[in-house]
């Protein structure tokens, strides 16, 4: 199933839906999917003039494929421009992941600040390609597309802290205009950048995230390349912290991102 089919079906059905074994990543499902899918139901009780601000995504445990996994939403509170709303995925009577977003209609303000410039990168053509390899990279690889043009692969004991490229979606087959949905499967799709610190495969997950949405989102399609560029903060303990930034092919800003994440080694 493409993500547009998975979306589809979580509008038309969002009490309960099983993720394909392709989606997979590990024993686990690929996170950016399991958190698109709860953001469309959350969607579903916002008011449409009250677009989404900020998500943050806590991964309690794995969602696993081809098990039937429902997506619950609270509205917390309704205010004149802002709704707070919590969704939780549930599995096996087990909640698996929790997202609280906040939507926010525009509102008038003295205050405009605009955006740091993108970073300069080569073009997606002369960036080495992230391949989907069947057994060796996560299966959900298969429906990314990813060009390397910062930092190092997983686990080529590159030590630098920035990691980034070029990011779509690969195979849709249709050229459809890019949804919140969307961006959370394209900034996911990165692996923890510092298992380019590794020398050797070892297991990293993403404990919590938060991202936040500039709006009105800008238009742009299914098929256009986006910029990402991550940079660890800090890491010791198992734990790592870094932040990330998703710009249009233009050098639009398009999202920001942080992520907490756990790394086996």
């Amino acid at each position: 199933m493409h993500f547009s089919d998975l979306l589809d079906a979580v509008r038309s059905q969002p009490q309960e839906l099983s993720i394909p074994a392709e989606w997979g990543q590990g024993r686990a499902s690929f996170g950016g999917l399991i958190a698109a899918l709860q953001y469309e139901a959350m969607r579903a009780k916002v008011p449409a003039d009250r677009p989404v601000r900020s998500l943050a995504i806590t991964f309690v445990g794995p969602v696993e494929p081809d098990v039937p996994v429902s997506f619950e939403v609270d509205v917390l509170r309704e205010g004149k421009a802002v709704s707070q709303v919590l969704g939780r995925a549930i599995q096996k009577g087990q909640v698996v992941t929790l997202v609280q977003g906040s939507f926010g209609a525009s509102r008038p303000s003295e205050v405009a600040v605009t955006a740091n410039a993108a970073p300069e990168m080569k073009h997606w053509d002369d960036c080495q390609e992230m391949p989907y390899i069947k057994g060796v990279t996560p299966e959900f690889m298969r429906h990314l597309a990813m060009r390397w043009s910062v930092g190092g692969l997983p686990f080529t004991g590159n030590t630098s802290r920035d990691m980034g490229g070029w990011v779509r979606l690969r195979g849709e087959g249709k050229d459809e205009v890019v949804s919140e949905a969307h961006i959370l499967a394209l900034v996911d799709a990165w692996p923890p950048s510092l298992l380019s610190h590794l020398k050797k495969p070892a297991a990293g997950s993403t404990l919590t995230w938060t991202i936040e949405f500039v709006q009105p989102l800008l238009a742009f399609s299914t098929l256009d390349w986006c910029k990402y560029l991550v940079e660890i903060e800090y890491a010791a303990d198992g734990y790592g912290h870094a932040a990330a930034k998703l710009w249009s092919e233009d050098g639009q800003l398009i999202a920001m991102s942080r992520q907490t994440v756990t790394i086996f080694a």
